[in-house]
């Protein structure tokens, strides 16, 4: 996997060729998070996609809310969460909670 760092000088190589970009971050979670805070996801407008912010369905809402940002929409704060029967649906391995910051490069 990509290292965090990696990850932002991509995001920024990307922005700086033209691209729009968005990059979502786990602010905090609760419970159990397959990422822990600190970790990002950058998106493109094509969807070409570096990094995770949990996976599963949550991964999914995730690029839906930072195409919206690309697209001119206010910054995010995505909050998911849910109980220990429906947490494998979601991608959450145990149940817990995890918030998500989205926003564009700029």
């Amino acid at each position: 996997m990509i290292g965090e760092e990696e990850l932002l000088e991509r995001a920024i190589a990307w922005r700086r060729s033209g691209r729009r970009v968005a990059i979502a971050t786990v602010v905090s979670t609760w419970g159990s998070s397959p990422r822990p805070a600190g970790s990002h996801l950058v998106v493109d407008e094509e969807g070409h996609m570096l990094g995770s912010v949990s996976g599963g369905c949550i991964e999914g809402a995730v690029v839906k809310e930072a195409m919206e940002v690309m697209r001119g929409a206010p910054p995010k704060l995505l909050e998911f969460g849910v109980s220990d029967e429906q947490a494998w649906q979601v991608g959450l391995a145990c149940g817990g909670r995890v918030q998500v910051w989205v926003e564009a490069v700029e």
